[in-house]
């Protein structure tokens, strides 16, 4: 049997921060998932993405300490136009999300911009310029 990708994990410090964040991104997180110690969403496709708090991680693996150095991961997210990345953006940072990478015609041919979760992860917002 060949193993097939099936999801996205993310150990985050404050779930219900998390699932605000994701949520407002457009991740449809039941109801309560917030007040979880994991919390899922399905994605278009079937993957999914998973959120465990730290203490959730270390109730399996209790040597777990949370990466230093900074983030190397970033989520990559699809929005349908140019303007919709500068209103996905504008409203997160709004809201209070940390904006690292305001919106800006990247020279490969799409307009893109970064958002850091609330743990520092990055979220890239993109869409193609032009036909």
């Amino acid at each position: 049997m060949t193993p097939r990708f099936d999801a996205i994990g993310l150990v985050v410090s404050d779930l219900a921060a998390s699932v605000a964040f994701y949520r407002r991104l457009g991740f449809a997180f039941p109801e309560g998932a917030e007040r979880e110690p994991h919390a899922e969403a399905v994605l278009p496709g079937g993957l999914r993405l998973m959120l465990d708090t730290e203490d959730t991680v270390r109730s399996f693996h209790p040597g777990w300490r949370p990466p230093t150095g900074g983030s190397r991961t970033a989520l990559a997210l699809l929005c349908e136009s140019p303007a919709d990345v500068d209103a996905a953006y504008e409203e997160a940072v709004a809201a209070g999300c940390h904006g690292e990478l305001k919106p800006w015609d990247a020279p490969w041919g799409q307009r893109y911009a970064t958002l850091h979760d609330p743990d520092g992860n990055g979220v890239d917002l993109f869409a193609p310029q032009g036909p």
